[in-house]
């Protein structure tokens, strides 16, 4: 049963409960804005704001009239010239003019009789269309608009555009629209007046008229549309849904009582001394960040962002450490059974080191050796485990957890981190990404969580050199390859991202190490998202033990796959990728003590936008600059990868413009949750009204659930 408030049932209504939309319109629509197993709704067609506006209104004369751009003309007819009835695909022409000058009206396979009926001599008629010269004279071909005097009153003055689909004119989007407005109810005013106020916002209700029916067409579209108040308003309630329901999140894992979970510092200390390199001054702050969160009887729930070899794995050992000698138990949890794996061999002796027990469970286990870890962590014997999310499955019951390092956040949702975080009593939460985040988008996806940033390498770390090289040079590129792999290099080839689907992708990758294998034998290995897990891994472990020396993927070799020897990196038609996936692919060498070079190759000729990216990928190796360079080329939807279960996927809020908002929205979720938890005042209830509006009713049902 759904507890979302009566008034809000006309929006979610299917759109099918408008006059018009019947069998024909309802499957159009659902192409456009509803999702699978889904139908459009009443909601979406208000949601789906217009990209430009078309100027309807009477301007100027015909003299005056600009070439090539949209006019609106008050004109009378005073010629026709039909084309020959021999020639059906000759043009009939209808000339009109206004006293400054004339025009011809210019129609292609339309029935002659309905021109005439349209276009009487001797008529007063409003017309609308582009102007442009031919054979030097003025003509306008097909009008969009031809009405009488009474029709182009009844006209809004800016004509909306939105963007549509096969078989649904923006014409038609409209008219569903302006019922959809009549359909919405007034809702209470869930922000603080004085906000409002000095913002010089409009309610709800007229904000979506306002843009829906513009009085001018830069209300919404260019530079100006980004300021529009009632476009602005909108943003901020979607953003600040957002961010009260990522609060709510937070509160929920707050108000569980904490318990402190570090104890006298040893087991860190011995751990520090036993590293073969020290801290940089970035991690020695997060570990501090950490500890103070863990030392204190409030529920930690954190996020480590650091650049590609920022060193956040030795920051997480040492947060479990601090849980261990408070003596609780800690669990990694990271997304693929590579990097599990990878984790756990790379913790293996430092954890063992400290006389401590450490395990690795994933999804393949035998069953002997996963009974035996499940009763290792029930009993306490297991000190630290790493896995991946097999960890949160209901037959993994732990002594006492204390620490959950979750790897690489985004490819899990809110409510998987906060499984695992039930998983003990008081449970802290730290969170590891190695995508670096813009700030504004980590306050959009991470606003229930403080965070701390690494934003130094480590001592010894070298350079990559970045070079761009045009895919016609492909002979040069293998023929340096075998110079790199003849002194002992490994070399990633990656190969492009086709876009249309997997296979394609697949196919692209085993044509390139079958043309790689003509050169170099069996030096060459391959593995891509359609391999078996285990034939991944093997092709993985072969590729590090050094038995293969090329390794050829797509994009599956994953973030913090870690191979010292490999020193190599060629990305094939690199303008197909994103700049964080530039980023994140470079940052698979540079991990050992050589000097690394990255290949881009292109297709010319390049686009502006792919330039731009590949110009920043060879300037800078700061992923921090990266990710701003990316969200201002690419915007929020394509950051953190595909829309995920517990990720924002802003409809009206567009962060590369809105961005400075979201601090303001933090802010006050925050505050209203002190002065009213439960959102039992009167405006609480209507800030439910809100999240169910914007979808965010999972923080409403946390309140119930407590």
């Amino acid at each position: 049963m759904s507890l979302r408030p009566a008034i809000l049932d006309p929006l979610f209504a299917p759109a099918t409960s408008l006059p018009g939309v019947g069998p024909k319109i309802a499957p159009l629509l659902d192409r456009l804005l509803g999702e699978p197993g889904r139908p459009a709704r009443v909601l979406d067609l208000l949601f789906h704001l217009p990209t430009g506006g078309v100027d309807r209104a009477l301007r100027g004369s015909i003299a005056e009239a600009p070439i090539g751009e949209q006019v609106t003309l008050l004109v009378t007819v005073t010629d026709h010239q039909p084309g020959p009835l021999s020639r059906s695909k000759a043009p009939y022409r209808v000339v009109v003019e206004d006293g400054t000058g004339d025009i011809a009206l210019v129609f292609f396979n339309m029935p002659r009789a309905r021109i005439q009926n349209l276009l009487p001599i001797g008529a007063q008629r409003v017309i609308s269309g582009k102007i442009e010269m031919w054979d030097g004279r003025r003509q306008m071909v097909h009008p969009d608009r031809v009405l009488d005097e009474a029709a182009a009153a009844a006209l809004p003055s800016v004509e909306p555009v939105y963007g549509q689909t096969e078989g649904l004119t923006s014409r038609l989007i409209a008219r569903y629209v302006g019922v959809a407005l009549e359909r919405t109810p007034a809702l209470p005013e869930w922000q603080d007046a004085a906000w409002l106020a000095r913002n010089r916002w409009p309610a709800f209700r007229d904000a979506l008229t306002g843009l829906h029916r513009p009085a001018e067409p830069g209300e919404i579209s260019g530079e100006t549309a980004e300021k529009n108040p009632a476009r602005r308003r909108l943003a901020y309630d979607e953003i600040f849904a957002s961010q009260l329901a990522l609060a709510l999140v937070r509160a929920r894992m707050r108000r569980k009582p904490g318990r402190t979970n570090a104890g006298d510092g040893r087991l860190v200390e011995a751990l520090k001394s036993a590293l073969p390199f020290p801290l940089t001054g970035a991690q020695e702050r997060a570990v501090a960040e950490i500890r103070d969160d863990m030392v204190s009887d409030k529920r930690m729930l954190r996020l480590l962002q650091g650049d590609v070899g920022s060193g956040k794995t030795v920051v997480g050992l040492l947060a479990m450490a601090s849980a261990v000698e408070a003596g609780r138990q800690a669990a990694m949890m990271a997304p693929t059974e590579i990097l599990a794996r990878q984790h756990f061999e790379r913790l293996k002796p430092m954890v063992e080191a400290l006389g401590l027990t450490i395990a690795l469970t994933t999804g393949r286990d035998r069953a002997t050796e996963r009974r035996a870890v499940i009763a290792g962590l029930e009993n306490g014997s297991i000190n630290i485990v790493v896995g991946t999310h097999a960890l949160f499955q209901e037959g993994v019951v732990f002594r006492d957890l204390g620490l959950a390092v979750v790897d690489e956040q985004h490819r899990f949702g809110v409510h998987q981190r906060l499984a695992l975080g039930d998983k003990g009593e008081a449970v802290d939460v730290l969170v590891m990404t190695a995508t670096p985040i813009p700030r504004t988008l980590a306050l959009a996806h991470f606003g229930d969580m403080d965070i701390s940033i690494l934003d130094e390498k480590p001592a010894g770390r070298q350079p990559i050199a970045t070079k761009l090289i045009s895919v016609e040079r492909l002979d040069e590129v293998v023929a340096g390859i075998g110079r790199a792999v003849a002194r002992g290099a490994l070399v990633y080839w990656v190969c492009p991202l086709v876009g249309e689907s997997e296979n394609i992708d697949l196919a692209a990758a085993e044509e390139r190490a079958e043309t790689l294998r003509q050169v170099f034998g069996d030096a060459v290995g391959l593995v891509h998202g359609k391999m078996p897990g285990r034939e991944k891994d093997a092709a993985m472990e072969r590729f590090i033990a050094g038995e293969t020396k090329i390794l050829v993927s797509t994009t599956v070799i994953e973030v913090g796959v870690d191979v010292a020897r490999a020193t190599v990196m060629v990305i094939e038609h690199a303008e197909r990728f994103g700049l964080a996936q530039l980023h994140q692919l470079r940052g698979r060498i540079g991990r050992g003590a050589d000097a690394s070079t990255c290949l881009l190759l292109y297709k010319g000729p390049l686009g502006e936008t792919a330039k731009a990216r590949l110009e920043m990928m060879r300037e800078t190796e700061d992923g921090f600059r990266i990710a701003e360079e990316d969200l201002r080329l690419r915007g929020e939807g394509e950051m953190l990868g595909s829309r995920q279960s517990g990720t924002p996927g802003f409809r009206l809020a567009r962060l590369e413009t809105d961005g400075d908002l979201l601090t303001v929205a933090r802010d006050e979720a925050r505050l209203i949750l002190e002065r009213d938890a439960e959102l039992v005042s009167e405006r609480g209830a209507a800030l439910r009204v809100l999240l169910y509006l914007f979808e965010r009713d999972a923080g409403v049902k946390l309140l119930r659930a407590g």
